[in-house]
């Protein structure tokens, strides 16, 4: 069984791991960079949280996270990946409903925004997720940006 707890720096390279898996198709190679500085200025990007899939023998299998506007009263969704081979058995949705969770739990929080590629809208679309603008080519050639958000009730 697969569960979610926070980001530590020991789970920095499987993280990597999971973003190189993910390139060309839901990633550009260039920005992996920008990711690695994100993870190296974990814990202390906040507020907000980055958290990990771990399988049942310990294997982290994905991570996803989200950061608070500065009044509080919206997050956006940020880095989100599953390692490509693990898509589709659940640990993507238990992301999800972690940050959600978590981001209920924050009690301002009015409305969720991301920005992701074509490849992965359908995904966010299931839970509710609507595009508000679709940039073609937007993160990289083949890589539309499609901007998406979600209103809490």
């Amino acid at each position: 069984m697969t569960t979610t707890r926070l980001y530590q720096p020991a789970d920095r390279d499987a993280c990597l791991q999971a973003f190189d898996s993910n390139v060309p198709k839901f990633f550009d190679a260039a920005e992996r960079a920008d990711f690695e500085d994100y993870l190296d200025g974990l814990p202390d990007r906040q507020p907000g949280r980055y958290f990990v899939a771990v399988d049942a023998a310990g294997v982290v299998q994905g991570s996803a996270g989200y950061a608070l506007n500065e009044q509080g009263d919206s997050a956006d969704f940020c880095w989100a990946m599953v390692q490509r081979e693990q898509q589709r058995n659940g640990h993507g949705r238990l992301l999800l409903e972690a940050r959600l969770a978590a981001i209920r739990a924050e009690g301002q929080v009015r409305e969720v925004r991301l920005s992701t590629s074509q490849h992965a809208a359908g995904f966010y679309q299931r839970f509710g997720f609507v595009t508000v603008k679709l940039v073609p080519g937007g993160f990289a050639p083949g890589i539309d940006r499609c901007d998406m958000v979600l209103a809490l009730a």
